[in-house]
Formats: structure tokens, sequence, C-alpha cells
């Protein structure tokens, strides 16, 4: 009995030994990876651009999204108003950075930032990656202010999901407005609510009105879609508020030329399945679209960091948060402000500048020559489309409308368009509208509350 103990321990040790023999083989085989690791959340604008200048530095780039595509925001209310398909304005995160060696893509969705372990948590805490440096550029989410029940009734419009829901909407309530016997119904389907007179809600606007009043006037039989109503209503003194006073004026011209109304002063206070009561007014409308307002993402819960009113991390001047020079934050998770007292804005351009930047800062302390200039945003100009022929362009130096302005609107969104595939089929989508005042994505797919 006791030999055949001895035997098991004797068979029992050499197998651990021949066990940490191949560990320790496998180990030398395959040498630890020593490089710096830079973690990237969120694939937007600021985050694609930071990785994509990350690819000569020697370090590993990890992005993480939540999706696997980067969206090209600027142009997702076409989508929503059947001008675009969505893969027209989207592009795999992975067919993006594939070409980049240093780069690995994470579809994860992240919880929270251990800064102490210097880790990400990912899908819940059970998952961690560790990181060097980190680069939260995670977007931003809409804003009820305070009214959360509101989002079932008015959507907004921040991914291709909400895009193809909103087209749902508008497209159903045509259809039902064909069928109903109701006058009264009809004329609640036949009024569409967009709330927020900031260039997303200006370009819905301006769209839906050409859908109904161009596009659709001829489809149907028992409805005229020309006479819907489209009513753009603004809690502001005027729409685009960010824009000059001539160029909101003649904004606000272009849209009431395509039979928009615009509300000004006159906050919502109120949002149901039947409406809106603004500034004390009943609006009986079946379909709200929100454009009012966006949250950052949690990152500031995340970090445990300051933040401002909406949720926007209070940074250093050179992106850092306060405490952790190794973490960055960027585009709408971040609020700087600059050398003349104003904050950087939330727009696409200002998030793929802070991108560069970041990856700049990173890249020279990897290579030993520390950057410690702080950020400076260059405003290239502001653009806003209201319809056919109509836009207004702010360059600082110079503004436009009209016709010209419509044209470098539509060159500059096909130049920043990522993939030579995306310009084409945009380019080729808007011709076709163009010379047929047609849209070619009038499909009601999907399910949604109104199927």
């Amino acid at each position: 009995m006791t030999d055949t103990v001895l035997r098991a321990a004797s068979d029992r040790d050499r197998a651990e030994y021949v066990t940490a023999k191949m560990d320790a083989t496998m180990a030398a085989a395959s040498p630890v990876d020593t490089r710096p690791r830079v973690v990237i959340v969120g694939a937007g604008f600021g985050g694609l651009v930071a990785a994509r200048a990350l690819r000569k530095v020697a370090a590993k780039v990890t992005v993480i999204d939540r999706r696997n595509y980067h969206l090209f925001q600027p142009l997702l209310y076409q989508v929503a108003t059947a001008g675009l398909s969505p893969a027209d304005i989207a592009s795999p995160i992975r067919g993006i950075l594939r070409d980049q060696a240093n780069a690995e893509v994470l579809m994860a969705r992240v919880t929270g930032v251990d800064r102490a372990r210097r880790e990400v948590m990912i899908d819940g805490s059970e998952r961690r990656i560790p990181y060097d440096y980190l680069i939260i550029a995670a977007g931003a989410r809409h804003a009820y202010f305070g009214h959360d029940e509101w989002e079932d009734v008015a959507p907004g419009l921040k991914k291709i999901d909400d895009a193809t829901a909103i087209r749902h909407r508008i497209l159903v309530a045509f259809e039902k407005a064909e069928t109903t016997a109701d006058p009264e119904e009809r004329r609640r389907l036949l009024t569409f609510v967009i709330v927020g007179g900031g260039p997303t809600g200006v370009e819905m606007a301006g769209a839906i009105a050409e859908l109904a009043k161009m596009t659709l006037v001829k489809d149907f039989r028992t409805i005229d879609p020309a006479s819907a109503r489209v009513i753009l209503v603004e809690g502001g003194p005027r729409v685009l508020l960010a824009f000059p006073e001539d160029l909101s004026a003649k904004a606000r011209h272009s849209l009431e030329k395509l039979g928009v109304e615009v509300l000004t002063n006159t906050p919502v206070e109120l949002c149901d399945a039947g409406g809106v009561v603004s500034a004390g007014m009943r609006i009986e409308a079946r379909t709200i679209l929100w454009a009012a307002g966006v949250q950052a993402a949690p990152a500031a819960k995340w970090l445990q960091a300051d933040k401002d009113r909406a949720g926007r991390v209070k940074v250093n001047p050179d992106l850092t948060v306060p405490g952790e020079p190794d973490i960055f934050v960027i585009g709408d998770n971040a609020t700087v402000v600059q050398a003349n007292g104003q904050p950087v804005p939330g727009v696409a351009p200002a998030a793929k500048q802070m991108g560069q930047h970041v990856a700049r800062v990173i890249a020279g302390r990897i290579a030993g020559k520390p950057v410690a200039t702080p950020f400076r945003y260059r405003n290239y100009g502001n653009f806003a489309t209201i319809g056919r022929h109509a836009a207004v362009a702010d360059f600082g130096w110079l503004k436009l409308s009209g016709y010209p302005a419509w044209l470098l609107w539509g060159a500059a969104h096909i130049y920043f368009l990522i993939g030579f595939r995306n310009r084409l089929a945009v380019m080729l989508d808007w011709l076709w509208a163009y010379v047929t005042f047609q849209r070619g994505v009038r499909l009601i797919t999907g399910s949604g509350s109104d199927s």
C-alpha cells in the first residue's frame, strides 16, 4: 500500500515538472509585449483620428467601441429622412484599421475605469484591459433636461438605429394618414414636430419638408403629402444660435420658404403620444423628434472627475484629467476653455483636432520628447443645410448662404466621409435626388411602436 502511494506521488511530481517545463518553454518562445499600451474608448471622430495618428508609434493601440462601425453623424439625418442608406455613412472599424499593424479592435461596452490598477473595465467588471495611456472619446447621448420619459415619444438622433426608427415613424405616418377616415387623426399624422433649432433640428425640418412637398407629393391618392405641417420648436430667441445673426435669419427664411413653421422663444413643457405643449400652446402631432440637447457619456462617473452640467469632464488645457497625466478625455466627453474664454464647441472638427493633439502628446512621450503645448482649436468653418440649394456657412472671415454654401457643404461632407465607396455612393444618391426629386431609401423596415 505504501509503495503504491509513493509511486503515485512520484508520478504526480513528474507530471508537474513536465508541465512547468512546457510553460517555461512556451514563455521563452512568446516574449512578453513590452510596448506601451494605449487604450481608446470610442471609435467616433476623435477616437478614430487618435488611433490612426498612432499608426507609426511603437505602441499597442486598443480601440474599444460598443458597435462595430464608425458613423459619420453629420449625415445621419439623411438616413432618417430616406435620403441615404445606413451603409453610405458607416464603415466597419476593423476594416478602417485592418492595415494598422499596431492596432486591435474590441467590440465591448465600457462600464468603468480602475485608475489605481490602470485598467478599463468592459462588459461588467469581469474583464479588464490594462493601459499605460487612456483616451476617452465615448461620444454623447440625448439630453431631455430631466424628462427622460419623453424619449419614447420624442426620439433623438445619435446612431443608425435611431435614424432607421425615425424613418419608420415618418413613412408610417404618411401610410396611416392615407388609410384613416378620421380627418382629425389625419391632421395629427401629417404634423411633424422637431424640438430644437440647432443644426440637427434645422436639417431635419428642411429634409422632412422636402420629403413631403417634393418626393412624396405624387405617391398617394387620398392624402396630399404637401399639406403636411412641419413645425420647428426652439426655446431660444433664434435658430442656429452658434451662427451669426444674419445667417440665422437667412436659415429661418429658407425654412419658411419650404413651408416649415418656425417657433422661437417657445420651450417645450410636455411631450406625449398625441403632441407637445410649448409655451402653453398645445400642438397635436403623432411624430415628435428631439434635437434639443445632448448629454455626455458617463466618462466623469468612470473617472470620478469634475464635470459640467452636460456631464462633460473638466479637463486641463492639454486635455488630460486633473491629477491623471496619462488619461485624456476628448470630443463630446470633454469641456475645455479656449484662450479667448470660449469653450471648444462640441462639433466633429473639434473632436478630430483633439484626437490629433492627444496622439501627438502620447507619441512624444513614448519617443522621449514630451509635448507640453495646450490644445488649440482651429475653427475652419461651420455649416448647416436647410434643403435643396439652401445652406449657411460661417468661416469667420467669410459668410455664405444659399447655393454657394450648399455646394461647399456637400463637397465638405463627401470629402470627410471615410472610404471611396461611401463617397461614391453618397455622390450618386445626391445626384439622382437632385435630378429626379426622389429619395431612394423610402423603405419601411424593422419594427417600431408605430408598426
